[in-house]
């Protein structure tokens, strides 16, 4: 029988994967081949999904994009044998897309079945699970801090010293919360994790339990990712049926079990003690700090809140040392970013690579430049927050110090691409109105700013005493970045400045230029 292997990953599937199954499953019957269709993640290249791959003694041999209609010929080829077709890349790790990349994170995405136990530990699942329970809650978070491993949600603070506050914290219970509400624009890595290795992120906050001293488990995602959850749920299962959660860990006698809920949506939950509100029952709004979470967090007790990204690198660490992590990287960014392309570009997908990797590899090696074919003119990397880059900053490397250098952030390592046609000033207005939106209304700065701000802006667009009102725009960015009671409208002013700093012809009516027509 030979073995297939087409992605669930919800990516996928909006591209047709599951039509190419049905199609599959067809030609093989009508055929008479027999063949076992494993479904896994996406290994993010998404340019190319739907990706089948099929098992040879060569290897795994790729097939992509494949469409409805391609199955039959590729059937007649010969790729179950891992035959010449127009669609065959050959090797997917071969690939120069792959090839390039640092995958330790994401290394099992798209290879293992997520939801097989047996699969992961095949793939060096639960390797660091097991060094971790041989050593003291102390010495798993000395090997943390010495990693160098900072959040990936989007602060970058380092995630050994959080660590070590829940552990040093004394109470009856604690918890590890994982902050899965990704709701940054461009941005995927969260999802396609839980899609494709859940495990690993179980594992990840099983050690940062036995670290710590947690019982208890959260995944706070949101529900527009209805594939995640059931992944994710259905993984939890697993793992509790092989003895890697419930009350006695492979013997241990260390107790930690974990569970999925699921969020409205509000983009304010993904700031951490929003997150615990709503997890607690409560309307998502941000508490004012201190105390943090880690002394006082989930229903009042010692949290570790750490991002999807955070925790899943955290096995790696265990199993390979903290010096093999640490290795990579520049400066005081450490280790390894998964980097998500969107927006106008050619090549979208998930790329891994070590910090320090300029910008511009990113969008130009990987990427492949615009989509439409036309010059670029600005990226965005952060999120719908993250300040606006020209063509002269893309050698910026991608590490937390270098970009706040350059006044942007990396937050989640969302990198969006804009072509010449984009009017910087429409974005600027949107971050505005994207905060009035999702503000959760507590911080006056942050509920009645957004809503000056993308007034004033209008205001510029129409040539209204233009000096009178870049004054007031730069006195109310001033003002949310100083007084709002978080980042969310802390960081709102950042696009709107990068892209006046940048583009200052686009906030200029004599200069702005009448829309290009995309090609």
């Amino acid at each position: 029988m030979t073995r297939i292997f087409l992605p669930a990953d919800a990516a996928a599937v909006a591209l047709g994967a599951e039509r190419v199954l049905r199609d599959v499953q067809a030609e093989a019957a009508r055929r008479g081949e027999a063949v076992e269709v494993v479904r896994t993640g996406t290994r993010g290249m998404v340019w190319l999904e739907p990706l089948i791959e099929v098992e040879t003694p060569e290897g795994r041999i790729a097939y992509g994009p494949v469409q409805h209609g391609d199955v039959a010929s590729l059937f007649e080829s010969g790729f179950l044998r891992g035959a010449a077709h127009p669609l065959r890349i050959g090797r997917p790790e071969q690939h120069p897309w792959m090839a390039g990349q640092t995958r330790l994170t994401f290394a099992r995405c798209g290879v293992v079945d997520p939801l097989s136990v047996e699969d992961y530990r095949a793939h060096s699942g639960y390797r660091g699970l097991e060094r971790a329970l041989s050593l003291t809650g102390e010495a798993i978070v000395d090997e943390i801090k010495l990693s160098g491993l900072r959040g990936r949600g989007g602060a970058g603070f380092p995630t050994g010293i959080k660590w070590n506050t829940v552990r040093l914290a004394e109470a009856d219970r604690k918890y590890v919360v994982c902050n899965a509400d990704e709701g940054d624009s461009g941005t995927f890595a969260d999802r396609m994790l839980m899609e494709g290795d859940p495990l690993s992120l179980i594992e990840g906050m099983t050690i940062a339990a036995f670290a710590v001293g947690a019982s208890k488990g959260f995944v706070y995602t949101r529900s527009e990712y209805p594939h995640a959850i059931r992944t994710m749920t259905a993984a939890i299962a697993a793992a509790r049926r092989a003895g890697y959660l419930g009350d006695d860990i492979q013997g241990s006698g260390f107790g930690f079990d974990l569970e999925v809920r699921t969020g409205a949506g509000a983009y304010i939950c993904g700031e951490e003690t929003s997150l615990l509100e709503s997890l607690e029952g409560k309307r998502g709004m941000v508490r004012a700090k201190p105390p943090l979470p880690a002394i006082q967090g989930l229903f009042g007790r010692p949290t570790v809140v750490n991002n999807v990204l955070s925790l899943a690198s955290v096995p790696f660490i265990l199993a390979e040392g903290a010096a093999a992590y640490a290795a990579l990287g520049s400066g005081r960014s450490l280790g390894t970013l998964p980097v998500q392309l969107a927006g106008n570009v050619a090549r979208g997908g998930l790329i891994e690579v070590p910090f320090g990797t300029p910008l511009r590899a990113v969008i130009e090696q990987w990427g492949g430049g615009t989509a439409s074919g036309r010059p670029l003119r600005a990226v965005q990397v952060g999120g719908p927050l993250g300040a606006y880059f020209p063509e002269h900053l893309l050698d910026t490397p991608l590490d937390y110090e270098a970009f706040a250098a350059a006044g942007g952030l990396l937050g989640h390592g969302g990198v969006v691409v804009f072509d010449d046609t984009v009017d910087l000033l429409d974005q600027a207005r949107f971050a505005f109105e994207f905060c009035s939106i999702e503000s959760c209304g507590k911080c006056t700065p942050c509920r009645i700013g957004a809503v000056r701000g993308a007034e004033v802006l209008d205001r510029i667009r129409a040539g209204i005493e233009p000096a009178k009102n870049f004054a007031v725009l730069d006195d109310l960015c001033q003002l949310m970045t100083d007084a709002s009671l978080c980042a969310m409208g802390g960081l709102t002013p950042v696009p709107v400045t990068s892209a006046l700093t940048h583009f200052p012809e686009d906030f200029d009516p004599a200069q702005r230029l009448p829309a290009v027509a995309a090609e």
